[in-house]
């Protein structure tokens, strides 16, 4: 019998979560961004779901792109990090790509390279965020240079914000961008997954839903997912393999970091941080056990970790354990270990088996 972990992926979830995007996003054009294996969901699974109805696509690299239009997607696909080598702007004009352009190097390699085709780009402003993208000083110069080049076809200006999510908001971000930009008719593409939520001024032409088409709350400190109509998308789950029963004084696992005050009957569950559970989530993370709360209990370790069922009479060597998701956001759960959900569903392990529920969400 296979050791009792899995990962569920709701495809009706997904596809429901990005036409709440997509109702966000207005008369604008909503991208599910989907790199990182579609923030550990599966690049696969979220084509399935989202091809349908998606306006279009933001990821990293070729690979990524070449799968997406390998299953038939003809929605426009950008590249939020652009190309990394002149070489690459062949694969992106056959395959009909929308590159980042960020930085000086690219614009050289895009003037040398001369593509055999016409290409669309997204001109990346670093608007104080200061990772990448032009400044003000040298933006002009670098539309200049674009518009000089008659392969490329259409500009869209881009940003990232950088505290969308927090109580600071994207005021300043958005001035500076007003400044750097002002007198141009140019699409612009500025709203992340809490700036479509919070600030409907900054939604532009092209919206990029990130974390929220997979349940999680950009801003969960402000609003948590259920409070902003997203479903959770992947639930993880395990069983009790194991109980103790320990005295007053004892200790949990490794590094004893848990103390017992009392007796304490400790369940010992089959998920640790080889299947994607974060090392560093401390007592009292929240778990569910047959549907109830409970807390973790000491240092997680790699293949297990432990939970209070000191409450649980009933519960014990066999009992269902949620992890996150269906019942348990996951946006507490990184909380509670410090952490935010994005990880938590990045981490999952390769070993963990998946099933896929809502495969109908998939068809037209």
């Amino acid at each position: 019998m296979p050791r009792p972990i899995r990962a569920s992926i709701d495809l009706e979830a997904l596809r429901h979560n990005y036409l709440v995007s997509k109702h966000r996003a207005g008369s604008a054009r909503a991208f599910a961004v989907v790199k990182a294996n579609a923030y550990g969901h599966g690049l696969d699974r979220a084509i399935r779901a989202l091809a349908p109805v998606a306006d279009g696509f933001a990821l990293l690299d070729l690979a990524e792109a070449r799968q997406l239009r390998a299953a038939g997607v003809t929605a426009p696909i950008a590249l939020l990090e652009g190309f990394f080598e002149p070489a690459d702007l062949a694969d992106i004009v056959a395959l009909g790509l929308t590159p980042a352009v960020h930085s000086e190097a690219q614009l050289a390699m895009l003037e040398r390279a001369r593509p055999d085709g016409a290409i669309d780009v997204l001109l990346k402003i670093n608007s104080g965020m200061n990772r990448l993208g032009f400044t003000a000083d040298r933006f002009g110069a670098a539309l200049a240079r674009l518009r000089a080049m008659p392969w490329v076809r259409g500009i869209t200006l881009m940003t990232h914000f950088a505290r969308a999510d927090d109580e600071v908001g994207i005021g300043a971000q958005l001035a500076t961008f007003k400044a750097i930009t002002a007198g141009l008719d140019l699409p612009v593409s500025l709203a992340n997954s809490a700036a479509l939520l919070r600030f409907p001024e900054a939604v532009g032409q092209i919206a990029r839903p990130g974390i929220m088409l997979y349940g999680g709350s950009p801003m969960p400190d402000l609003h948590s997912a259920d409070e902003l109509g997203l479903r959770p998308v992947m639930t993880l789950t395990s069983e009790i393999i194991g109980v103790q029963e320990i005295a007053a004084g004892e200790r949990v696992g490794y590094g004893c970091t848990f103390e017992a005050s009392g007796p304490t009957r400790v369940g010992v569950v089959a998920c640790g941080y080889a299947d994607g559970y974060p090392r560093h989530a401390l007592t009292g993370t929240p778990i569910l056990v047959g549907g109830r709360r409970t807390r973790t209990l000491g240092r997680v370790s790699m293949d297990m970790l432990a939970c209070d069922l000191s409450h649980l009479e009933d519960a014990g060597v066999g009992s269902p354990v949620n992890l996150w998701g269906d019942g348990l956001p996951a946006d507490e759960v990184a909380t509670a270990a410090g952490t935010i959900s994005y990880e938590l569903f990045c981490a999952l392990a390769p070993r963990v088996p998946v099933s896929v529920r809502g495969e109908s969400a998939g068809a037209a």
